[in-house]
């Protein structure tokens, strides 16, 4: 069976384009520093859907982390790149993401020795449906989810990191929900 190549985008120290590379290329032991997003979808009452990544992802398999993250394609921009992962890892419409960490990137590697090394812009976004309804995304991508207030996911995160994203941990660190002074 053909499949597609999906290509991400490479990136020097400074941030800029240097070029492009296929993305099961790059994801190893020694992962170039590439273009990629975080996206934290909230729904009409102020809690935010967090996803337990399916057991056969490469890289952190079955942990918890945010609603979802992608890279963009070379010449596509950041919302598309935002919306069409929407559409295809959770199957929903979101409304217009808008970066919350415009500056963030990470160093991470996994217990199997596969690294990500991402200039990682985070975002949010509101979903206009019903998060009554069941959500039904791709389950080669997402095997749990569940919407939940910001303070609680901060203290499931500060209680047990390990079950989370190191992005996500990080990403909280940082001030995402709650800016340091507000």
């Amino acid at each position: 069976m053909n499949q597609s190549i999906e290509l991400v985008r490479l990136m020097d120290d400074q941030g800029n384009d240097i070029g492009v590379a296929d993305k099961r290329t790059v994801h190893t032991s020694t992962t170039p520093l590439h273009l990629a997003f975080s996206c934290h979808v909230f729904d009409k009452y102020g809690r935010t859907l967090v996803t337990r990544r399916a057991l056969t992802k490469a890289t952190w398999p079955g942990v918890w982390t945010n609603s979802f993250c992608g890279h963009p394609a070379p010449g596509e921009s950041m919302e598309d790149a935002i919306r069409r992962r929407a559409r295809e890892e959770l199957r929903m419409t979101i409304s217009t993401p808008a970066v919350v960490l415009p500056d963030f990137r990470y160093r991470a590697v996994d217990a199997s020795g596969i690294v990500e090394n991402e200039i990682c812009p985070v975002y949010r976004a509101d979903y206009p449906g019903d998060p009554q309804e069941e959500l039904n995304p791709h389950p080669g991508e997402v095997s749990e989810w569940a919407w939940l207030e910001p303070a609680k996911l901060s203290q499931s995160v500060a209680g047990a990191p390990f079950a989370f994203s190191p992005w996500l941990v990080c990403q909280l660190e940082q001030g995402l929900y709650f800016p340091a002074g507000a």
